[in-house]
Parts: C-alpha cells; sequence; structure tokens
C-alpha cells in the first residue's frame, strides 16, 4: 500500500512538471532574476530622472482575467503574471523574467522598465498615459528607439493571433498592437470583457489604489515568520476581516466522549502557540492574505523567557528613556521622539582583572602606543631653544633695514603638549554576534576581546574615551549599554562590565548613532572620533529592516559630521561592500577579513585615524 502511494505521488509530480512546462509560455532557459540587477537598475532609475526617494523592489504576481488556452486552464497555469508597476514609494519589478527566449532580450527589457519609471507620472489611462510616457522617452533620447523596436518585434512574435479571437478580443489586441510600434497613434481602445494577453513593456496601475480595502503588508506590524531575505515573492495583498467570536452559547455534550479524571490535564491549549515551520512557504505561495484584528493571548501558563528577559535578571536601567528622532526616507523628514533609548548597566558583573590569554597582547600594544602618549610641537619666535627659526629671523632683518625692529624671539623650541582628542566606541551586541567564527571563538567573544585591548591601549595613550554596546527591541527599546564613559576610569569594574556582555535582540544603528553623537559632542577636545564596531547591517523586528534601516543610519552618519565628528565603521560582514559605502563613504569603513585578528586589528587602525 505504501509503494502504491509513493509510486502515485511520483507519477503525479512528474505529470505537473510536463504539463506545467508545455503550458507555460515562458522561456526557462533564458530567465534572469532581478535580485543580483537590483543595485543597477535602482541606480539607472535615479540617474534617468526617478525619484531619489524611491527604490527598486520585487513585485508579486498579478491576478489579470485572461482567455486561456485547453492546455493552460489543464495545468493552472497563467491564472498570474509578472508585471511592473509603481506605488509612489517605490518600483515594483517581476522578481523573475522569462519573457523572451533571449537573455540579452530579459535584460534589456529589465532597463527599458526602469527607464520607462524614470518619466513617468501619476497613472490616469493605462493605455494613453504608456504611450505618452514611450513617446517621451523615445524622443529625448533616440538612441533608445532601436532597442525599443528590437524589444516590440520580439514581444509581437509571442502575442496571440487576432484572428483566433473573438471580435472585441481581435479588436482589442489590434489595437494594442498598433499603440505598440508607433506609441501615441491609439488614443481609444476597444473593451473586452476580457483582459489583454500582457504587454511586459508597460506599466501597470499601482496593486493598491487609494482607498482600496486592501492593506499594505510591508509596513504592517505584524509579520510574516520568515526570517530577515528569505522572502522571494515581493509584496502581497491583504485585506481586514473583524472577528465575532460569541462567547459560550448551546454545547451539546455526550458523556461517553469525556475524559476521566486520571486522563485529564488542565492545560489551557485553546490555540496553538507555536510557530508553524511551514507558514512562510505557503504565505509565499498565497497571492492574498487575510488578517484579523483579534489580538490572542498565548500561552498556557509556561514560564519562558521570551524578547524581554524578566526584570530580575535583566540589566539595570539607568534614568528614564530618552526619546531620539529617526529618519523615514518615504517622507524625506525626521520623525520627532520616534525612538525611545534606554541606558543600561550589566547587572551582577563583579570587577574583574585583564584575562591573562590577553596580557601578552596587552603588554605590546601598550610598548608600541607609550611613544605616542604625547604628541611634540615646534613653538616658533621662542627667546631661546634648539633650533633657529629662520622665518622669524628673516622678519627680524627685513624689519631692521627698515627702519623698525621690534622684539620677537628668534628661537624654535620643542615642546610636549597632550592629544586633544576623545573617542566613543560603539559595540554592536545583537543576536548575531552570538554566531560562531570557527570551532574556537564566537563574534561577541571576538567584540569582548577587542573592547578590552582597546581599553588597555587607550587607557596608556592618555586620550579620553568612552565605551558602550548597543542592541534594540523594536523602536521602543533601543539598549545603550554603559561600559565607560568619559568620566570614569578604566580600571577592572570597566573590564568586568565588558567580560560580561551577552549577546541579544537586534541592531537599530541610527539611534545609537545618535545618542553617540549626543555623548561625543558634550565633549571639550578638539578631534571627536566616534567609532562603530558591528558584525552585519542594520536590522530590527519592525520596518527597519531592509532599506529603511539603511537610510535611517546614513542619515545619523550625516548628522555627525555636521557637528564636527569623525564617524567610521568596523565590520567583519564579508558583504559589507553592499551598504556600508552608501552609509559611511568609501572612505568611512573597514573590513577586517579574519574576524579573529579584530582585537589586534583595532588599536592600529585607531592610530591610523588619530595621526596627524
Amino acid at each position: 500500500m505504501a509503494f502504491s502511494l509513493e509510486l502515485e505521488e511520483w507519477v503525479g509530480s512528474v505529470w505537473h512538471r510536463f504539463i506545467t512546462r508545455r503550458a507555460s509560455p515562458d522561456f526557462p532557459q533564458a530567465g534572469i532574476d532581478l535580485a543580483p540587477r537590483q543595485r543597477a537598475l535602482a541606480l539607472l532609475f535615479r540617474a534617468m530622472g526617478g525619484a531619489g526617494d524611491q527604490g527598486v523592489e520585487a513585485a508579486s504576481e498579478r491576478d489579470l482575467l485572461l482567455r486561456r488556452t485547453l492546455l493552460q486552464q489543464i495545468a493552472g497555469t497563467c491564472k498570474q503574471v509578472p508585471l511592473a508597476w509603481c506605488d509612489g514609494r517605490n518600483l515594483r519589478l517581476p522578481s523573475h523574467l522569462a519573457v523572451f527566449p533571449e537573455i540579452g532580450l530579459n535584460e534589456e527589457l529589465y532597463r527599458w522598465l526602469a527607464l520607462l519609471a524614470a518619466h513617468a507620472g501619476p497613472m490616469r489611462h493605462w493605455g494613453r498615459d504608456n504611450q505618452r510616457w514611450t513617446q517621451r522617452l523615445l524622443q529625448r533620447y533616440p538612441a533608445l528607439v532601436s532597442r525599443y523596436q528590437r524589444l516590440v518585434d520580439a514581444h509581437l512574435q509571442l502575442r496571440p493571433d487576432p484572428a483566433a479571437m473573438s471580435p472585441a478580443e481581435a479588436a482589442l489586441e489590434r489595437a494594442l498592437r498598433q499603440a505598440l510600434r508607433e506609441p501615441g497613434s491609439v488614443s481609444e481602445f476597444p473593451r473586452s470583457e476580457r483582459a489583454a494577453w500582457p504587454l511586459p513593456l508597460w506599466l501597470y496601475p499601482p496593486l493598491h489604489q487609494p482607498g482600496a480595502p486592501a492593506g499594505d503588508l510591508e509596513d504592517s506590524s505584524e509579520h510574516l515568520a520568515t526570517p530577515p531575505g528569505e522572502q522571494r515573492s515581493g509584496r502581497k495583498r491583504a485585506t481586514r476581516i473583524d472577528e465575532n467570536r460569541r462567547e459560550g452559547g448551546l454545547l451539546v455534550v455526550r458523556l461517553e466522549n469525556l475524559f476521566s479524571w486520571t486522563e485529564h490535564v488542565d492545560l489551557d491549549r485553546w490555540s496553538d502557540d507555536s510557530e508553524d515551520p511551514d507558514a512562510a512557504r505557503v504565505a509565499d505561495d498565497l497571492d492574498q492574505l487575510t488578517l484579523s484584528r483579534t489580538r490572542l493571548r498565548k500561552g498556557g501558563g509556561l514560564k519562558l523567557h521570551l524578547d524581554l528577559p524578566p526584570a530580575e535578571v535583566d540589566d539595570i536601567p539607568l534614568g528614564e528613556g530618552i526619546k531620539l528622532p529617526e529618519w523615514d526616507y518615504r517622507t524625506g523628514r525626521l520623525q520627532a521622539n520616534f525612538v525611545n533609548l534606554q541606558l543600561f548597566e550589566p547587572r551582577d558583573c563583579q570587577a574583574q582583572p585583564l584575562p591573562a590569554r590577553l596580557q601578552p597582547a596587552a603588554r605590546r600594544l601598550r610598548r608600541q602606543f607609550e611613544q605616542l602618549r604625547n604628541d611634540r610641537q615646534w613653538l616658533r619666535q621662542q627667546p631661546q631653544g634648539s633650533e633657529l627659526d629662520l622665518q622669524a629671523w628673516l622678519d627680524f632683518h627685513v624689519e631692521r633695514s627698515h627702519g623698525q625692529c621690534a622684539e620677537r624671539g628668534l628661537f624654535m623650541a620643542q615642546r610636549q603638549t597632550r592629544r586633544d582628542l576623545a573617542c566613543l566606541l560603539l559595540a554592536d551586541v545583537s543576536m548575531s554576534t552570538d554566531a560562531h567564527l570557527n570551532d574556537e571563538h564566537r563574534v561577541i567573544e571576538v567584540i569582548r576581546d577587542s573592547l578590552l585591548l582597546f581599553g588597555e591601549t587607550l587607557s596608556t595613550l592618555g586620550d579620553d574615551f568612552a565605551l558602550y554596546g548597543f542592541s534594540s527591541l523594536r523602536r521602543q527599546q533601543v539598549r545603550l549599554q554603559e561600559l565607560k564613559t568619559f568620566t570614569q576610569r578604566y580600571d577592572d569594574s570597566t573590564r568586568g562590565k565588558i567580560q560580561g556582555l551577552t549577546p541579544g535582540y537586534y541592531t537599530r544603528m541610527g539611534a545609537a548613532i545618535r545618542q553617540a553623537t549626543r555623548l561625543l559632542g558634550s565633549s571639550k577636545r578638539r578631534r571627536k572620533l566616534l567609532l562603530l564596531l558591528t558584525d552585519g547591517k542594520p536590522n530590527d523586528l519592525d520596518l527597519y529592516e531592509g532599506r529603511y534601516g539603511v537610510e535611517d543610519t546614513r542619515e545619523a552618519v550625516r548628522e555627525a559630521r555636521r557637528q564636527g565628528l569623525i564617524p567610521f565603521c568596523i565590520t567583519i560582514d564579508r558583504k559589507a561592500a553592499d551598504y556600508l559605502p552608501y552609509m559611511f563613504g568609501s572612505n568611512g569603513y573597514s573590513l577586517i577579513r579574519q574576524p579573529e585578528q579584530l582585537p589586534l586589528r583595532l588599536p592600529q587602525l585607531y592610530r591610523q585615524l588619530t595621526q596627524p
């Protein structure tokens, strides 16, 4: 029986693949993905006139009422098609294109859609607006005419034959063909009960029109249980429903179905409170999601450590929360008092000396940095000194030849002056730092060692410095761990706090950088260096994932520079080149390709950054 079921499933899967391939109008061998081209298309879109606050994102497939062939109806394909549109915040392009039999044509189609969207405006009529935008683009850039004509010729060969359609559908098809060949030549389009076969060269209306009942999952606080970076289908359509749950009611009980006393377990499990591992896959397959506003209190009296630890084991809060702004790139403004930042001090951290395994490295660093403890500076026009001040002597000689002889020193003397410098180091202690670098070390252990050796070096050097760790749990709680302030000494108490750091939560960089800017801005030193030590890009459970977090961090870095600070990022993320140049500038970060070398590399980087 089991063998027959397995055979039936195997035959069914083979049949499904066969019929789907035969019925699909796409060309899988020439298919390309949006992801590796997303950055280049976004640059092209903005460079050609697209809005600077709009990005390029993947679009979900759309429902169109098409007349399908018998084979397509049997296979169940062509119900949804990949289309492109602009929703006011992003240019939505298909996540995968295989509409042409050549890879070059599909790549050219991506570029054409980005160019067309850069010259598009609000859509009032799908056919007339796309013609007008196409005509405007071709008139402004005549070199695109041949590329556009190549796309049109290739697409017209794939469109259905009007002779095989009903009169209304055939009239609409002929009008669309004419509009593609000669943009602007068709002002009226015949009506048809069924939609025309998709036009991949045109933009379609947004998925959510203003006032539509569908919600937008991208900005909703109720996200899918999918790890960051694994959602492939882009935006989903959502609707809200109100659940009318009736408490009580008529209950019919059959006595023979009751548990005995020995079988009864007093455990409330009215609804399952465990995560469904298939939820992300199911949501990815669905075209429309229905959200309920009913919030269920889950859990059956079990004592668990959830997102936040219990108060008796959590770190000690210092003072009231601090309200900070956050940058919203979609509106182009700072949202005042949007983030709540809370200072913490590690709980139950005993004073500890420097670990024995780090003491040899600390001694080497002390010897190397001892010579930088004080800068030597030449003072000019001194009454006595070890060198003659030639410029002062020349001025004296010229003045004497003109009958003027002002008293001035003619020597140069070397004096020792204290380094006029302050540094604040922000260390990322989010849950990603709990990952293993190798069989022996975790990221958090390397960060602890880096902070310890950095503190040993700067305490020897005599520079003012402060040490903080940061993490976050949505905008309501950005956690800043106070390890050492500018006014505190670096001693065994600070070393104990550093060794007591534990990873947790997420990485809301913008708020941490803004608070560090405030703390560093109060210093009286002439040069102020803000160092950020991290293992990845900004992220959090809410909107902070993706472009939102990157844009907010970039704006926070710009605010720090406007206040005269020098922000610099040190990372061990090998993909940092994809986002750090945009946030910190091409010269504003350093990638440590061997993370285990970070404790020794960090003081050396500090030396390079603070050289006069």
